[in-house]
């Protein structure tokens, strides 16, 4: 267990006995993880702070079943997946706004000073892969998220989400493959020209 782990642990502990400073320090601690994995799921960044808030909501009510030898974080995201689901399954067609700028959090630009193009283009790029993710189905998007955004094993999915690492690494595949016809189309149809040339100049 790391140092955070343990400051984590201390933290739930705490927050668990009603101190509500505590309980605080989570929520700033994984609120820019939460709100990034719910924009992930849901593809619009007002839904996505609902959505981190009720999750807050929920683990606040649930403390008590966490299991402090498990990871925190890993089952903070999983309150996190399952509200995403509910809220996609309420859905009758998903979408996401091309108006509607993720905030600072979601974005996580770099700290490096992009000039204002790099800064444009990274958004563009963030906005098309966003826009390919969102066509998944949600549990392939879900693997894809904890996968490749939050880096997590085989195994560590598998707990997550209650499958076999064997059904993760299918649906991984699948997902995989989906993303690239989908790319594929988008270059074909003129909307991906500049995910397809990233080093094409503004005007």
């Amino acid at each position: 267990m790391t140092e955070q782990d343990r400051i984590v642990v201390d933290w739930v502990i705490k927050a668990r006995l009603g101190d509500q400073e505590a309980f605080a320090e989570l929520v700033h601690l994984f609120h820019d993880p939460v709100y990034n994995f719910c924009y992930r799921m849901l593809g619009e960044s007002g839904e996505a702070e609902d959505a981190s808030q009720e999750t807050f909501l929920r683990v606040h009510r649930n403390l008590h079943r966490y299991d402090i030898s498990r990871s925190f974080k890993t089952w903070l995201l999983s309150i996190a997946s399952n509200h995403c689901i509910d809220r996609l399954r309420k859905r009758r067609v998903q979408y996401v706004s091309l108006d509607d700028e993720p905030t600072a959090a979601a974005l996580a630009l770099s700290s490096s000073d992009p000039t204002p193009e790099q800064a444009a283009l990274k958004l563009e790029l963030k906005d098309a892969i966003q826009q390919l993710l969102l066509q998944l189905d949600e549990h392939y998007r879900l693997a894809v998220i904890y996968r490749y955004w939050y880096e997590y094993s085989y195994a560590e999915i598998a707990q997550a989400m209650n499958t076999t690492e064997s059904a993760i690494k299918s649906r991984l595949h699948r997902a995989r493959k989906k993303l690239a016809d989908l790319l594929d189309e988008s270059i074909l149809d003129g909307s991906g020209s500049r995910l397809a040339d990233p080093g094409r100049k503004g005007t």
